[in-house]
């Protein structure tokens, strides 16, 4: 089971953008995709078994765009364009001073998290892209988005019916009506239909020859929202990604054979999931030269900028080893991280808590 979540609020000028921490490991983002309630989503029996099961052993980040869920419900043209979704992955990035991360990008959120990785390689590990696409155009038929928009707009409660048909496949009454009641809870008619149409207008095409990370490309072939074929075209256009089909017509991985999905995706995401090798050193051991300088002015109780000063290095900067040393140390204080390290002989006897200069910030 992972461990409990926190939920946060991310400042973005004005307004609050709502995210997730829940977990603990490497760390798994998932961009936005179109809709979605952290907190309503989590209590759908199917997301819970998907996610747990994809995140098992990691620390996995979800958010709510602006404008739904439980992000502020403000939202303006200017945040609907792709380089406002890669702005606003990268402030939760910076935010939680994450220096590598996995996304797991999927549907309209696969755009995003190409995007990112074509302008940013060295923050992302790998790549795992479900239902994804790279021209939003090609979603439908010319005139359909227009009807579909139209009836989002219209009359909410029929729209999402409607898109419940097409994103869940060959779910039963009770799923599509509780997919439906969460989709209306999420977001008003007028934000559902203005984030639809930005994810019928995506376009990453020019960006897939960028990508230089390890990618896995993931696709149902029957996808009803996202036709297969897109998903053929991603993964045929970015250098050395592979394509697993899986069989079903849902859109969302956490309906349908949700058990099948989660096992493809593990199995992407390849040596994370695998079983330690008896040779591997545990996390505590794996402390880098300057992880340990850093410890060691944790353990002196030197506070953040104090550390930046005696080592020259920026506040950023020392606040990034701090969180890997706490991760490596499986503490979840600073307090907890130099107690274990001292458990484990990492800190000279000046060091160790309870000496003369040990308290701590």
């Amino acid at each position: 089971m992972m461990a409990k979540p926190e939920m946060r609020f991310l400042p973005l000028g004005s307004r609050r953008l709502a995210y997730e921490v829940r977990g603990d490991g490497p760390v798994l983002v998932a961009p936005a995709w179109w809709v979605s309630h952290l907190e309503l989503d989590w209590q759908t029996a199917g997301f819970r078994t998907f996610w747990q099961g994809l995140a098992d052993g990691y620390t996995l980040v979800r958010y709510d765009r602006l404008g739904v869920g439980m992000s502020d419900r403000t939202v303006y043209e200017s945040d609907l364009t792709l380089d406002a979704e890669v702005a606003t992955l990268s402030a939760l990035l910076d935010e939680l001073q994450l220096e590598r991360v996995t996304l797991i990008g999927g549907s309209s959120g696969s755009c995003t998290a190409i995007a990112y990785a074509a302008a940013h390689p060295e923050r992302v590990d790998r790549l795992l892209l479900y239902g994804s696409y790279a021209d939003g155009a090609e979603l439908t038929p010319p005139g359909v988005a227009d009807a579909i928009l139209g009836a989002v707009r219209a009359h909410w409660g029929l729209g999402s019916r409607l898109l419940g048909d097409m994103f869940l496949g060959r779910a039963d009454a009770a799923q599509r009506e509780g997919f439906a009641r969460i989709q209306r809870e999420a977001a008003t008619a007028d934000t559902a239909a203005a984030v639809l149409k930005m994810v019928y207008t995506l376009d990453v095409r020019a960006r897939l020859r960028a990508v230089r990370v390890s990618t896995a490309v993931l696709h149902r072939r029957d996808d009803r929202a996202v036709p297969y074929r897109l998903g053929c075209d991603v993964a045929a256009a970015i250098g050395g990604a592979t394509f697993t089909p899986l069989p079903g017509s849902a859109h969302f991985p956490w309906h349908g054979d949700v058990e099948s999905v989660v096992s493809a995706c593990c199995r992407s995401l390849g040596a994370a999931h695998a079983t330690p090798r008896a040779d591997t050193p545990p996390k505590w051991a794996r402390l880098t030269d300057r992880e340990r300088e850093v410890l060691d002015c944790v353990a002196r109780g030197l506070n953040d900028r104090e550390i930046a000063e005696r080592l020259v290095l920026s506040p950023h900067t020392v606040h990034r080893h701090v969180a890997n040393i706490r991760t490596k140390l499986g503490g979840g204080s600073r307090t907890a991280a130099v107690a274990e390290a001292a458990r484990r002989g990492l800190l000279g006897d000046d060091d160790a808590p309870g000496a003369e200069d040990g308290a701590f910030g």
